[in-house]
């Protein structure tokens, strides 16, 4: 018979037997076995002879039932692993979720195993359609609106840029969204990305084309600010065809992310949601794994580019330590 015994425990089940048998008193017992009156107490009060489990009933959760879905449903759309999903838990969610207590969230709703998460593929079903595999260099851009926060007297604007092959990410929050800040965007986006950019896909919004006018649809003039600064940059400017954003789909879901952080975040001001944005941005590049890049992150995705082809690239890729390096 196997004797499960607390890590701590002074006393065994025989003597345990003989405190619950004897007709000593309590202080007769504790000075004659070297133990304490409390201990003489407790067994004499039992009727067996075995530790009770020290686990606690109910664990405490930090996290209310709204957070632990959206916990999950990061868990089984992007297979983040656990420390992964740590970070962005406490970054976006709640700042002292612990990881015991996440490991336990994902056991309970059978989520602990990313291997039972993976989707098993049906030859029987034609897989859909993705984008075209590219080199780093082919970047996608378009812009969000954001919510006006109390401390503004006016909405911004996200501009957002996506490299197809790596999935890394380049933002900025502006003012306006004007041709004029179409080309500044451009500008620090070229300097900013480690990689050439060589060709660029963006809607037919007029901050990036003079497509269409007040006469309908024509063929762009190559005057626009947003086209000159391609130009200048050696960049061909693709743009989607009209009614299908879809063409920018890759933009657009990380679009879709960006709205599920304003719809679960509070932001106490302008600087609060600038600040939370950069954040992300940071977090999705450096800490991120994606399903389409092998489970790497993007920064990952390109050190690997770099070391296979480093003529795609103007500059080092490196691991920063915050959204503000």
């Amino acid at each position: 018979m196997t004797i499960r015994l607390h890590a701590n425990a002074t006393t065994t089940p025989r003597i345990r037997r003989y405190i619950q048998q004897s007709s000593k008193t309590d202080k007769g017992l504790a000075k004659e076995l070297g133990i304490s009156l409390d201990t003489v107490r407790r067994w004499r009060k039992r009727s067996e002879v075995h530790d009770h489990s020290h686990t606690p009933h109910r664990l405490p959760t930090t996290l209310n039932e709204a957070q632990e879905a959206v916990v999950i449903e990061l868990r089984r759309s992007l297979l983040l692993p656990l420390d992964d999903l740590l970070v962005v838990t406490r970054e976006f969610i709640h700042p002292e979720a612990s990881r015991s207590a996440l490991d336990r969230l994902l056991r309970r709703h059978g989520v602990s195993r990313l291997a039972d998460l993976i989707p098993k593929e049906d030859e029987t079903q034609a897989k859909p359609k993705t984008f075209k595999s590219y080199e780093p260099g082919f970047v996608h851009v378009d812009i969000k609106y954001l919510p006006q926060m109390p401390d503004e007297t006016s909405r911004r604007y996200l501009f957002v840029a996506i490299d197809r092959a790596s999935r890394w990410v380049y933002l900025e929050l502006r003012k306006s969204k004007s041709a004029q800040a179409a080309k500044g965007f451009l500008e620090r986006l070229v300097a900013k990305a480690p990689f050439k950019i060589h060709k660029m896909l963006t809607d037919n919004d007029k901050a990036f084309t003079d497509r269409f006018s007040t006469a309908g649809e024509r063929k762009p003039t190559g005057n626009h600010l947003f086209d000159k600064a391609c130009l200048k940059h050696n960049i061909e400017h693709r743009l989607i065809p009209p009614r299908h954003p879809q063409t920018n789909g890759m933009v657009e879901r990380f679009n879709g992310r960006i709205s599920d952080v304003l719809a679960t975040t509070r932001f106490d001001s302008a600087a609060d949601l600038e600040a939370t944005m950069l954040r992300y941005a940071h977090l999705y590049n450096q800490h991120i794994p994606q399903r389409a890049l092998g489970h790497k992150t993007p920064v990952e995705a390109l050190k690997s580019w770099q070391k296979s082809k480093p003529d795609l690239f103007h500059k080092q890729v490196r691991n920063h330590p915050g959204p503000n390096t």
